[in-house]
């Protein structure tokens, strides 16, 4: 009897303190989040990435409730900040941003990545649109894309286009364009958008690949024609600009995006209440006017669309770029 009244209050003494600690443990995870998150951007301060993350960031940390700090990690086309994040804590206080080469263009084109999406990933959702166009100086006689692929087709030489690197989204884009509408162009890769730019205003090169958001400031000026878009749509900012599928490439598009990622590990309630804080952000009103302003679109913002365009956009680009056998050091 004695033994048995010792184990019974062993028994209720164990059972209440499981109880204080789940009082205490509950109400603690649910107060997430409390600290600040971190925000690794893969590229440097000041960059169009870095912009618009700290953008959407300051609505997103007051829908939080704490602030997000921005913690610029540049190298690799982003792989560095990818591999700080893998490595990360899966509790939600490190998160990144991820575009199409973060995840879909960097696990093929370096041999020595540090990081796989699909293992160590998971969306929180996509916050940007870029919009890519076709341009060429206005010296250019050429006035649509329709003649630009014309000219393509029947040059003795092959027209360069200029992009701001090997294995970005808009060299990848124009190597689908070539593809697609059968012609043969000449990429002219450059170390960033300025310097390639510069080159086409200069007249060295025929035609850039260039997102709205730099060139939007060159066309106004009338130093630049965007003579395509590459989106399905036209642009509301660009509406006499015809897409690349109404002048001769039919279902044509090609585009680039910024997302919110965080490891794969974090748990669904807190990828949850990021996914709502970061659809919070994007309804604000300084941001929709900025957006409007660079011609960024607002994609669908939760995870489950995330995901379908991350898995769609891989089956599209990931063959293209291994067709043409894209490697880079890093």
């Amino acid at each position: 009897m004695p033994s048995f009244e010792i184990t019974r209050r062993r028994f209720l003494m164990t059972g209440a303190a499981t109880a204080a600690t789940l009082a205490v443990s509950g109400p603690a995870w649910a107060a997430y989040p409390d600290k600040p998150v971190k925000w690794i951007v893969g590229f440097p301060p000041g960059g169009a990435t870095d912009t618009v993350a700290r953008l959407v960031g300051h609505p997103m940390s007051e829908a939080l409730g704490k602030p997000i700090v921005v913690d610029n990690r540049p190298g690799a086309g982003s792989s560095v900040g990818a591999a700080a994040l893998a490595s990360s804590p899966a509790d939600g206080y490190t998160v990144g941003s991820a575009d199409n080469g973060t995840l879909i263009i960097n696990p093929v084109v370096y041999p020595k990545i540090q990081y796989d999406p699909d293992r160590d990933f998971r969306p929180v959702g996509m916050y940007a649109g870029i919009n890519l166009l076709l341009c060429v100086p206005s010296s250019s006689p050429i006035k649509t894309a329709a003649e630009y692929l014309e000219k393509a087709k029947g040059a003795p030489e092959p027209l360069l286009y200029a992009s701001p690197g090997i294995g970005t989204p808009l060299h990848l884009a124009m190597e689908r364009l070539a593809r697609d509408a059968n012609v043969h162009l000449k990429h002219v890769a450059y170390k960033g958008m300025a310097p390639a730019l510069n080159d086409v205003l200069a007249g060295i090169v025929d035609s850039i690949v260039i997102d709205y958001t730099t060139a939007n400031s060159q066309i106004k000026d009338g130093k630049i024609r965007a003579i395509a878009v590459f989106s399905e749509k036209r642009l509301t900012v660009l509406p006499d600009v015809p897409t690349m599928a109404e002048q001769g490439v039919p279902g044509f598009s090609a585009g680039a995006w910024h997302s919110l990622i965080v490891p794969k590990a974090t748990p669904d309630d807190v990828v949850a209440i990021l996914s709502e804080a970061l659809r919070k952000a994007l309804q604000d009103p300084l941001v929709k006017t900025r957006y409007a302003e660079l011609g960024l679109d607002m994609p669908p913002n939760d995870p489950e669309s995330m995901s379908l365009r991350w898995e769609s956009d891989k089956a599209t680009w990931q063959p293209l770029i291994r067709s043409l056998n894209i490697k880079l050091d890093g």
